[in-house]
């Protein structure tokens, strides 16, 4: 598990090295300069994608959220965010193009309630998700269509207290794997098996979990989070985005 890490603020010169996953946090309501500064770097198919949204409040999270990943992946790519070539294949996993100067970088992103996370990772798949707990969703029964026997199983011998939690526990985990293997919905949620207890140990138990290593996040007070990376020697470096400036020397 990885409760009570250092989120370090951004700095000119981040390396992203072969064996590490940079794990970034970001809060998505920034003010309207910061989010107009950060909207022009958007390409015109995600402008496009943000006025789907019905509230405002969706749409600018959404303009946020894909122009800070630009900038981080411009940062690492050495190229203004704006140029960063993306491609979205049919199953919604957003990748660099083939001709990106470095198409071996992966990455992956997930925001809920204004909070994001991002992950990066040389070679090695990644998978991230983040969940704001709400003890309301976690008794709707919606673990009865989507959870496993045995995740169904252990979320039901928790104490009331604890059922939100381990509720969302289980819902990044599962939602991390399958965006790590970028196959989207056409892996059946209830395919696979999550642990869910807080406090104890993740653990996956898939049909090819010898690929993966399974991090349970805890990036903000009542938010839950999961990242699913391919290897098991990686290590992880906790940053913070701090301001449409921040990566600006790097």
């Amino acid at each position: 598990m990885t409760e009570n890490v250092t989120w370090s603020p951004a700095t000119a010169g981040i390396q992203l090295s072969s064996n590490e996953v940079h794990i970034w946090r970001a809060y998505l309501d920034v003010d309207p300069t910061v989010q107009e500064r950060l909207s022009a770097v958007l390409s015109l198919g995600e402008q496009e994608r943000g006025t789907r949204f019905a509230l405002a409040r969706d749409r600018n999270r959404f303009a946020v959220a894909r122009a800070i990943l630009r900038q981080l992946l411009g940062s690492y790519l050495g190229e203004p965010p704006q140029d960063v070539l993306l491609e979205t294949p049919a199953h919604g996993k957003p990748t660099l193009t083939a001709t990106s100067r470095i198409p071996s970088l992966r990455f992956n992103l997930s925001h809920s309630h204004g909070f994001a996370l991002f992950a990066f990772c040389f070679e090695h798949e990644v998978g991230i998700d983040v969940e704001k707990i709400r003890p309301e969703v976690a008794f709707e029964g919606i673990e009865n269509q989507f959870f496993s026997p045995k995740e169904q199983t252990e979320l039901d011998t928790l104490p009331p207290e604890l059922r939100p939690e381990g509720f969302f526990l289980c819902w990044t985990r599962k939602e991390a794997y399958i965006k790590a293997k970028g196959e989207g919905l056409h892996i059946p949620l209830n395919s696979f098996d999550v642990s869910l207890t807080p406090g104890k140990a993740e653990v996956l138990h898939s049909s090819d979990e010898e690929r993966w290593r399974l991090y349970s996040l805890h990036p903000e007070r009542g938010f839950v989070g999961a990242l699913v990376a391919e290897g098991h020697n990686l290590r992880l470096q906790f940053w913070e985005w701090r301001g449409s400036n921040s990566l600006q020397s790097t």
